[in-house]
């Protein structure tokens, strides 16, 4: 059996190989990888000397050539192909271990040029992958670390990999082509460059502009797992996660107890952990948010998890029922016990105490997730700080920047008479903060760091307005004295004097409206105080 060694990432490939030589199969490779295994003592044939050609082109052109590729495509089970070999002196390559020029790295670091960018796009590396890769049936291609362990236990088990095996490797091999070659695409096609006729070209030599959106782009997900059904129970889906998933994201958690997680689960426990992460443990304490098909139905701070949940499941018990619970800080036994006296479909926490554990050991139905926290807090609202926000619609995809908009204290406008406390600055800071993960029409009241009273979704912001006010009055709790975030302006004074009728003293809003002047006029003839905070967030 003949392998061909040679990769980039030079991670276990010694051990690896050295691992494949006790087994008696022979070592063929090139280049550094080649002089590395010479070095550690290993017994291995230069590529050049198979093929006859030497390395050309710094390096450019080493593996294209008939004497690799017929190695590997040649099939064992046609005559006339190894008949072909055998004309020509070509021995079969029958395990292809291989991984890419480090493109993706590359073009992360932000002073990255084209011509860094050029030079790592692999060409013989990708084509070598190919080929092994359509043969599967006789040949193994290995192109990641991770798969060492494994070819190697099968190898010293059986001599050889099994066809399941090898059709597995092939699999993962064209998925990393693919993720290859989308990285490339998705680079060149954002990137802007200007020649100018009959000018020396140094474009390749400085850092190239790159576009925010690309001219094409190339959606890369890894599936983990297939969903029971959708968000209808005669809907098929599947949850898939980015190829390198933010810190934090919900994708990363690890389920430590309950039954299998639906569509309906995974949508509303991302909409609640964006929420409570936006909270920052070591400057807000302990958060605790409650959401109910994907809005926040109680959104509260505490001195610990317990006191956090208490407060956030008062905003609105009845909507509680049946919610998804998350908190920023680990639960522990007596905020277990509060919880599992209601009816909770899911539990996220950055981690759980041995008696929060035990607590739910005898409700099988309840799901509970560990995620870690970003570290201090994660207050941009979006899939993490890269990745982008995206929207199917009709034979298309819409995308966008994740709602990040800043808002600091200094940054805010008081455009009344009348100036806000610190206590309810604080408070509209925190309202501000709820509404970003509320549903458009957003109208959220607050007081003392708590939500109470959430109007979500509406058509007219009117009508969230006075919803708020009503499921407060439901949850018997007083609007007197609280402050409101709205997610837009108000577009006349009427979703104003609703708020202020209902108890409101202060109001937090990104004005912009063509009647910003009679808002703020009404604002201060009603003696409330009203801040501009500059920022607009729709949540469709």
């Amino acid at each position: 059996m003949n392998a061909l060694l040679s990769v980039s990432d030079k991670t276990g490939i010694v051990q690896f190989a050295r691992a494949l030589h006790a087994l008696g199969i022979r070592l063929l490779s090139t280049g550094g990888t080649a002089k590395l295994l010479a070095d550690q003592g290993l017994p291995v044939t230069e590529v050049a000397e198979v093929t006859g050609f030497p390395e050309m082109l710094d390096g450019r052109v080493k593996t294209l050539h008939p004497k690799v590729h017929g190695a590997l495509l040649a099939r064992r089970d046609v005559p006339e192909h190894m008949a072909a070999l055998l004309a020509h002196g070509i021995d079969t390559i029958d395990l292809l271990v291989v991984n890419l020029y480090p493109f993706e790295a590359t073009v992360a670091q932000p002073a990255c040029t084209l011509d860094d960018a050029i030079e790592n796009i692999d060409i013989g590396g990708p084509a070598m992958v190919r080929s092994a890769a359509k043969n599967w049936k006789d040949v193994g291609v290995v192109t990641d670390v991770s798969q060492y362990d494994t070819v190697l236990a099968e190898l010293s088990a059986t001599g050889h990999l099994t066809q399941a095996s090898r059709f597995a490797l092939a699999v993962a091999a064209f998925n990393r082509i693919s993720q290859y070659d989308g990285a490339i695409s998705d680079y060149l096609s954002a990137i802007q460059l200007s020649f100018e006729a009959d000018q020396p070209d140094q474009s390749l030599q400085s850092t190239p502009v790159r576009q925010r959106f690309p001219a094409q782009f190339n959606g890369r997900f890894v599936k983990v797992q297939d969903l029971r059904y959708g968000e209808n129970p005669h809907q098929n889906a599947a949850l898939y996660r980015d190829l390198q998933p933010a810190p934090g994201s919900l994708v990363m958690a690890q389920q430590l107890h309950g039954k299998e997680l639906s569509y309906n689960n995974i949508v509303d426990a991302d909409a609640a952990w964006e929420c409570v992460k936006s909270f920052d443990p070591a400057t807000d304490g302990a958060a605790c948010v409650i959401v109910k098909h994907a809005n926040p139905c109680g959104v509260a701070l505490g001195a610990d998890a317990q006191s956090a949940y208490q407060r956030a499941f008062q905003t609105d018990p009845t909507s509680a029922f049946g919610g998804i619970i998350a908190l920023n800080c680990p639960l522990d036994g007596p905020a277990a016990l509060q919880i599992s006296k209601q009816f909770v479909e899911l539990v996220i926490a950055p981690g759980f105490t041995p008696d929060a554990l035990a607590v739910f050991q005898s409700k099988a139905n309840v799901r509970l997730l560990k995620i870690t926290l970003p570290m201090g807090g994660d207050d941009v609202g979006g899939q993490g700080h890269t990745a982008m926000d995206l929207k199917r619609i009709g034979g298309g995809l819409l995308m966008q920047t994740p709602d990040r908009y800043p808002l600091l204290p200094d940054s805010l406008k008081v455009v009344t008479r009348l100036q806000p406390t610190p206590a309810q600055m604080a408070d509209l800071l925190f309202a501000h903060k709820v509404s970003k993960f509320v549903k458009s029409n957003a109208i959220v009241f607050c007081k003392d760091g708590m939500t109470l009273g959430v109007g979500a979704g509406q058509m007219s912001r009117l009508d969230s307005a006075r919803i708020a006010s009503i499921k407060a009055g439901a949850a018997g709790l007083s609007l007197a004295g609280t402050a409101v975030a709205s997610d837009a302006f108000f577009p006349f004074r009427d979703g104003l004097d609703v708020v202020v009728d209902a108890g409101a003293t202060c109001i937090i809003q990104p004005g912009g409206s063509v009647r910003d002047p009679e808002v703020i006029a009404a604002a201060d003839l009603r003696g409330v105080v009203m801040v501009l905070g500059g920022g607009r967030h729709f949540r469709h």
